[in-house]
C-alpha cells in the first residue's frame, strides 16, 4: 500500500495542454476540485486524510496552477472539458467527485456528463447558478482583482483583498492563495465570470449521483445554497463547524472526515 503521506505529482495531456495533479493513496479514486483563482494546494492537508482510506487525487483547473493556460475566455464547459480528459487519461473508470466553490459547480457539470461512472458527489460551498446569480443586478464586485503598480503595493492589495476570509494564525493559507492568484494576475477573475455565466439549471436533472451539499459556517457568500441545491437535487445538507471561504484549509480535519464518510455511504 502506497503511504499516504506521500504525494504523486504528474500531467496528463489534454486537448488543450498538459495538466497537472496530485495524489496520495490507493484505492477508490476521489477527484478533488478547487476554487477559483486557486491550485491543488488548496486540498494540500486535505489530500493525506482522504489517501488513507482512498486514491485522493487533485487537479489543477485548466487555466491554474500548473496546468495549461490556453487562450479564450474560460467557461464552466471547458474546465470540465479539461477535467474529463484528466479522467480518461488517469483511466478513473467509476470515481468520487468533491468540488468547493467553483469546483463545485465543475463538479456539477461533470456528474451531469458522466452520470453513472460518478459514484458520489459532494459539493463545498459551492454556489447555486440560477438566473438571480446570473443577473448584473446581483451586486457582484471583482472579488481578486487588483492593477499591477511599479511600487509592488498590489500584492499588500491582494493579500488583504482576502484577509477577511482567513483568521490570525491561518497566514500560510492564505499565501498559499496570493501565490495562486500572481499565477494568473491578468486573468484572475475570469473563475468567478465562468461561475455567473453558467446555466446550471438545465444540467441538474442530469446529475445522478447521490450528493451531499456542504457549507463552511462563516461562509455567507454561499451558505443560502444549501436549501436550493436541497430542493433541486433532493440531496442532503451539512454545514461544517468552523472555516470561511478556504474551509479546505481552515477545516482540513473535518472536510476530510466529511469526504470520507460521504464516499464510505456508497
Amino acid at each position: 500500500m502506497t503511504d499516504p503521506n506521500i504525494l504523486r505529482k504528474g500531467y496528463v495531456p489534454s486537448r488543450f495542454g498538459q495538466l497537472h495533479y496530485a495524489r496520495c493513496g490507493d484505492g477508490e479514486p476521489v477527484l478533488l476540485l478547487h476554487q477559483t483563482p486557486r491550485s491543488w494546494t488548496e486540498y494540500l492537508d486535505v489530500l493525506p486524510l482522504v489517501g488513507a482510506r482512498y486514491q485522493a487525487i487533485a487537479m489543477d483547473t485548466l487555466g491554474y496552477g500548473a496546468s495549461a493556460k490556453p487562450a479564450g475566455p474560460h467557461t464552466i464547459e471547458r474546465f470540465a472539458d479539461a477535467a474529463a480528459d484528466l479522467i480518461e487519461g488517469l483511466g478513473l473508470e467509476r470515481f468520487h467527485l468533491v468540488g468547493h466553490h467553483t469546483g463545485g459547480v465543475i463538479a456539477v457539470e461533470l456528474a451531469a456528463r458522466f452520470q453513472d461512472r460518478v459514484a458520489s458527489l459532494m459539493l463545498s460551498g459551492t454556489p447555486f447558478v440560477d438566473e438571480e446569480k446570473r443577473s448584473p443586478a446581483g451586486g457582484h464586485g471583482r472579488v481578486d482583482h487588483v492593477t499591477p503598480v511599479p511600487d509592488g503595493s498590489h500584492l499588500r492589495e491582494l493579500w488583504d483583498r482576502r484577509r477577511g476570509f482567513y483568521r490570525p494564525g491561518e497566514e500560510a493559507p492564505l499565501s498559499r492563495y496570493v501565490i495562486d492568484a500572481l499565477t494568473v494576475l491578468d486573468r484572475v477573475e475570469e473563475g468567478h465570470e465562468a461561475v455567473r455565466r453558467y446555466a446550471m439549471e438545465p444540467r441538474l436533472p442530469q446529475v445522478t449521483a447521490r450528493t451531499l451539499a456542504v457549507c463552511a459556517p462563516r461562509d455567507h457568500y454561499s451558505r443560502p445554497s444549501l436549501p436550493k441545491f436541497a430542493a433541486a437535487l433532493g440531496c442532503e445538507t451539512r454545514v461544517l463547524s468552523d472555516g470561511h471561504v478556504a474551509a479546505p484549509e481552515q477545516v482540513p480535519r473535518e472536510f476530510a472526515d466529511t469526504v470520507v464518510d460521504w464516499v464510505a455511504r456508497g
